[in-house]
C-alpha cells in the first residue's frame, strides 16, 4: 500500500504518491481544479487505483504557526474528503515546499514551462517527502 499527498491550490491540485515501501516520495499528477466534488470524485479514484492506505495533505500555515485562509481552507477541503474516502487523512504543515520544489527544478535543469505544468506535482512530492522522512525518525 502506499500513501498519497495533495498539494491544494486554488486553481491546480498536486498529488504525490509513495513507493510501496512507504520510502521515497514522487510527483504523481497535477489535477486542474473543477468542481470540489470532480475533484473529490478523481481523488477517491486515484486512492483506490494505487491503492492507497492514508492522504497527506498539505496545509499551510503562518511562520508562526497560525492558520490563516489559506489553512482554513485546506481543512475545509479535506473535512469534505474525509467524508467520501475510507482512508485516513492527515493535514502536514507544507512549510516552503512550493519554493523547495521550485528550486528542485530549477537546479535539475527543467524548462519553466515544465516546472510550471509540473510544480503543484513536485510540491506535493516534498510533502509526502517530508512526511516519510518524519516517520522514519519517529520509528528508529
Amino acid at each position: 500500500m502506499r500513501l498519497m499527498a495533495l498539494d491544494l491550490g486554488d486553481r491546480r491540485i498536486g498529488v504525490a504518491l509513495s513507493d510501496p515501501r512507504k520510502t521515497v516520495a514522487r510527483g504523481l499528477q497535477v489535477i486542474k481544479r473543477a468542481s470540489r466534488q470532480a475533484d473529490i470524485n478523481l481523488i477517491k479514484s486515484l486512492v483506490q487505483e494505487y491503492d492507497v492506505e492514508a492522504i497527506v495533505v498539505g496545509h499551510p500555515l503562518h511562520l508562526d504557526g497560525h492558520a490563516g485562509e489559506q489553512a482554513r481552507r485546506a481543512e475545509e477541503f479535506t473535512g469534505q474528503l474525509q467524508r467520501e474516502v475510507e482512508v485516513p487523512l492527515v493535514l502536514w504543515d507544507e512549510a516552503f515546499s512550493t519554493e523547495r520544489a521550485r528550486q528542485a527544478m530549477i537546479e535539475a535543469g527543467k524548462r519553466r514551462k515544465e516546472r510550471k505544468e509540473r510544480l503543484d506535482a513536485v510540491a506535493a512530492a516534498a510533502i509526502l517527502q517530508d512526511y516519510l522522512d518524519t516517520l522514519r525518525t519517529d520509528q528508529a
